[in-house]
């Protein structure tokens, strides 16, 4: 019995081992089998996702390669007229061509001297082609060049030249866009340069006696204090801060706001607006109400919701930006509380940001991405990619959207946006004038939004304008804005 037990015990033993090695190697097998399936969907994830931001970036030396097989397509308005093209000459150099000049040149950018704007953004595509792949291959083997793909904007020409008219000889941005798509409808930067001539234009542009920054997309890259527009931010978490009885809100206004440390606020203008409600004080601009909610707010609730607002935050924006900043703490003094909450303080903005705000309340509290590209086109004329409205996410409540836009309807009909009280569409609006360079200026501003709903709109629009050194708002900044929307109107109506 002994001798057969041993031989089983071995048996055993034996099976054990095998199967302990069959599990190992089991083991070994789906962790090869794993990363093999990991590396096969990263490989998925580049080819159709990440392939085109790494073969299109600027400082890829492989796009050199591209250009030697291809000419770079054209980038089209809306409504397809040419804004960039490449010029052939009879020996084979290339040239790029900018019909418009300096009214696009943020826009679509230059190509040369590096590359900005949508030559850097759509710098895959246009190096791309899609025409006849029999006629690729005869090139090929001529060595000719094919025509690259053709970018179509979502931005038109007719609103790129009212904004850009509507500014004027002034410094300053304008940018709008459809609330529901994410669609940018326009997008002016002044001083601009001519990107036809940067080559010969580059020193002097960039020259450091030059103080006029013709190079900077003043529309996101500009940083600016926002005045009264930042109203917006205070009277939200005001509104949050007391649910139930914001309603109850009162202050009498007499011009000029004292607090207990004899620091003194005055209104634009020195207008006493006398007593007021929150709406009433928000449609005014009342700079003494917004300093007493300014002072009495929970300064790390106000910077939660100013974070989930995107300030200090990455924007969903594919030109380059800056972030707007907001930061306040409680051991901060009274009077800078003041200050930050009728928008003064060390509070900074771009008009990219508020434009991105201004759009989510019109759209219900939703942030649509904003988008430049709308499709592409092949040399020959066929459309073989259209690009799609992608949501951002919710910044805020539908109740919250619904409630900021109720009070900027009563900017319009009762307060500082006059401008468009007499249009013929129902406009929600903020004015802002803030002061800068130790209160000796002030940049004038407007954010303004119409849903298609409203009476006799036949579409959405958002604006956000900003006028160096413009003074009032209400005066300088709103009726740029009314212009833009009053031009779109007309021409979806023709």
């Amino acid at each position: 019995m002994s001798i057969f037990k041993r031989k089983d015990e071995k048996s055993i033993r034996s099976r054990n081992l095998r199967n302990r090695s069959n599990r190992s190697i089991l083991h070994i097998s789906y962790a090869v089998s794993l990363v093999f399936v990991l590396l096969m969907a990263y490989f998925l994830y580049f080819v159709f996702c990440g392939s085109q931001s790494v073969i299109g970036n600027t400082y890829n030396p492989r796009l050199d390669l591209f250009s030697e097989r291809i000419v770079r397509g054209e980038i089209k308005s809306s409504e397809g007229e040419v804004l960039a093209y490449t010029e052939v000459d009879e020996t084979g150099g290339e040239s790029r061509k900018y019909p418009f000049g300096e009214l696009f040149c943020h826009m679509t950018g230059y190509s040369t001297k590096g590359k900005t704007g949508m030559e850097s953004l759509g710098n895959f595509y246009l190096l791309s082609s899609h025409i006849n792949l029999i006629e690729q291959i005869r090139n090929e083997i001529l060595g000719e060049k094919s025509p690259g793909d053709n970018i179509w904007l979502t931005v038109s020409l007719e609103l790129q030249r009212t904004a850009y008219e509507a500014l004027g000889d002034r410094r300053g941005a304008v940018m709008a866009m459809d609330p529901t798509t994410g669609r940018v409808l326009c997008m002016v930067s002044k001083p601009g340069f001519d990107p036809n001539s940067i080559n010969e234009d580059w020193e002097e542009i960039t020259s450091e006696e030059n103080d006029r920054g013709q190079l900077l997309n003043r529309a996101a890259q500009g940083s600016y204090p926002p005045g009264s527009i930042f109203k917006i931010f205070t009277v939200l978490e005001y509104m949050h801060e007391h649910p139930y009885d914001y309603q109850d809100f009162s202050y009498v206004c007499d011009g000029t706001y004292e607090d207990g440390e004899g620091n003194t606020i005055s209104c634009y203008g020195n207008e006493a607006h006398g007593e007021q409600d929150l709406y009433e004080a928000f449609a005014n601009s009342c700079n003494g109400a917004f300093a007493v909610i300014g002072a009495e707010i929970n300064i790390e609730k106000a910077m939660e919701l100013n974070t989930e607002l995107l300030f200090n935050s990455k924007l969903p924006l594919d030109l380059p930006y800056t972030r707007s900043s907001y930061s306040l703490t409680d051991s901060d003094t009274d009077f800078l509380k003041e200050l930050t909450g009728m928008g003064q303080g060390n509070t900074l903005v771009s008009p990219a940001h508020m434009l991105m705000v201004t759009a989510a309340i019109a759209n219900d509290g939703v942030l649509m991405k904003p988008m430049f590209t709308d499709r592409l086109e092949s040399a020959g004329g066929e459309f073989f990619k259209s690009f799609k409205p992608e949501e951002y996410g919710r910044i805020m409540s539908p109740e919250d959207a619904e409630r900021l836009s109720e009070m900027m309807r009563l900017v319009v009909t009762e307060g500082t946006g006059s401008a468009f009280r007499d249009a013929a569409y129902e406009a929600c609006v903020k004015t802002g004038s803030a002061e800068y360079d130790n209160g000796e200026r002030t940049h004038a501003w407007c954010l303004s939004f119409v849903r298609a709903e409203g009476e006799n709109a036949p579409s959405d629009i958002a604006v956000a304008v900003i006028v160096e050194d413009g003074k009032s708002g209400g005066a300088t900044a709103a009726p740029i804005a009314r212009q833009v929307t009053d031009r779109l109107f007309e021409t979806l109506k023709n």
